[in-house]
């Protein structure tokens, strides 16, 4: 039998995985770079949020549960810095946003 923390857990993970996977599905059918650097940074920074969060719960001690959410900081950190820089990259090459038709 499962216990209360174990499937608040599961929910966690499992919902950071849906997360995951409809950042990807923005990666393939978004219009353009900047829409998708978009779907991609926040679907992807939640995601991965939701899965730390749950495992975080799992943890024997604390400083596992730290070293979790430092891992998640730094990569948020890294996601925001990555895709500002694609995007200046593309407003550099003369890459327009996307617009309505």
């Amino acid at each position: 039998m499962l216990s209360v923390s174990e499937v608040v857990s599961l929910v966690l993970i499992g919902t950071g995985v849906v997360f995951f996977a409809a950042g990807s599905l923005g990666l393939l059918r978004f219009p353009d770079v900047y829409t998708r650097l978009h779907a991609l940074t926040k679907a992807d920074n939640v995601g991965l949020g939701l899965i730390v969060a749950g495992l975080a719960l799992q943890a024997d001690n604390g400083a596992v549960a730290l070293r979790l959410l430092l891992i998640w900081l730094l990569t948020m950190i890294s996601s925001a810095t990555g895709c500002y820089l694609v995007a200046q990259a593309a407003l550099r090459m003369g890459i327009k946003p996307w617009e309505k038709p």
